[in-house]
């Protein structure tokens, strides 16, 4: 059962929890979304593939997220307890760090699962949904839009220009097509206008021309023949466009299939030493989660008669750091250079001494700080900076008065 402290507790946990992962999140797809909207434009595709690109990367961004937003959550709800002497008070009936805990771990353990979920399910085929459509982007099977005023190749023999485009493509004006077919011959033609009209044939469109010159050349031909018409079907062949391939890469299996993967003695060495990697970088990511309420409370206090953000700052640094490395450990893993196992769980173990330790420290130390030295010389620099900047101001008032 919930007591009214736990209750206090969830609600001073879920709201900044909520806005860094919702925050997190948007920063990180606008930064995709300009570079999604030039792709998309300088391939010709239309503007609803950005969305649905996306769509397909934001489990990644939440599976980055979500361990920030915990971490925030449960650092910001302690530091407010501890600067407004309400976990004094906590302290004081004989709460202790551990029972305070309980709580954290509550959202902790949910956050873990559904993390352990999108890393190990959603993610990769995700991740497999976006390479296909950048594929499909690029090939033209999404329909990628004519560019008016260029020139525009459709398959390997036929060119095409575009002077106007009126009602969303359906009237085209100041038309330039030129064909060559297999055997030498070429057709060339101007039109005034024109329009792309669908077939029974899906491989197939008619390109309607209306007034214009059409000009036909061959080998066989002395002089090229010349036709003036006023209404002319063109057919055009579309390019024929590859399968995308399969789910072949690491990142884009499932755990279970990179568990098997790993396991297959038939699965060759390369292979298998970034099927292992991947997987330890997934579970090493999750595991960790089950540690970052002992690390945010440690960072979340700071110390008596100070109101210092320094543990804000050094939480985002920490969690950033090990993600990194384990990014590092990962990539020199699949290498073969050094065992993923060692790679990824090294760090961890490292990680976890060093988090046992600030919680030791904070929990069973009276008066305990653990960023206590870090927090002091900050306040040194920061006092010697203003000493600095004082200076600075002083000499440059006589030489504004001189001036």
């Amino acid at each position: 059962m919930l007591t009214a402290i736990d209750r206090y507790l969830a609600r001073l946990i879920a709201l900044p929890l909520l806005g860094t992962l919702v925050i997190a999140a948007m920063l990180l797809v606008l930064d995709k979304m300009l570079s999604l909207f030039d792709f998309v434009a300088a391939e010709g595709g239309p503007v609803s593939v950005v969305w649905r690109m996306l769509a397909n990367m934001l489990p990644e961004y939440l599976s980055l997220g979500i361990p920030i937003g915990l971490m925030l959550g449960i650092l910001l709800a302690f530091r407010k307890l501890a600067t407004s002497s309400e976990l004094d008070v906590m302290r004081a009936v004989g709460l202790s760090y551990g029972r305070l805990l309980r709580v954290p771990y509550m959202f902790a353990f949910a956050l873990a699962l559904l993390n352990l979920g999108i890393v190990g399910w959603v993610q990769p085929l995700s991740r497999h949904a976006y390479e296909a459509l950048r594929f499909e982007l690029r090939s033209g099977a999404l329909g990628a839009s004519i560019k008016v005023g260029e020139f525009t190749n459709l398959g390997k023999r036929m060119t095409l220009r575009i002077e106007r485009s009126l009602d969303e493509g359906r009237n085209l004006r100041g038309i330039f097509v030129r064909a060559v077919g297999k055997d030498g011959q070429s057709v060339a033609v101007t039109a005034a206008q024109g329009a792309f009209l669908a077939t029974d044939d899906p491989d197939t469109i008619i390109f309607r021309l209306r007034d214009g010159v059409l000009v036909n050349d061959a080998p066989k031909y002395k002089t090229p023949r010349i036709l003036s018409f006023s209404s002319h079907d063109l057919p055009i062949d579309l390019p024929q466009i590859e399968n995308f391939r399969g789910r072949d890469v690491d990142r884009e299996k499932t755990l279970p299939e990179l568990f098997s993967m790993g396991r297959d003695p038939a699965t060759p060495t390369k292979l298998r030493n970034e099927v292992r990697s991947n997987f330890h970088f997934r579970m090493v990511e999750v595991v960790m989660m089950m540690l970052l309420p002992m690390a945010a409370l440690a960072f979340a206090i700071p110390p008596k008669r100070s109101t210092s953000a320094l543990g804000v700052f050094l939480s985002i640094v920490f969690i950033v750091t090990y993600h990194k490395i384990n990014q590092y450990g990962e990539s020199i893993g699949s290498l073969g250079k050094v065992d993923p196992i060692i790679a990824l769980w090294a760090p961890f173990v490292l990680a976890s001494g060093l988090i046992f330790w600030m919680y030791h420290v904070i929990a069973h130390r009276p008066g305990g700080q653990p960023i206590a030295a870090l927090e002091y010389a900050f306040a040194k620099l920061g006092k010697q900076i203003g000493r600095l900047l004082r200076f600075v101001t002083r000499r440059g008032e006589p030489a504004k008065g001189a001036a």
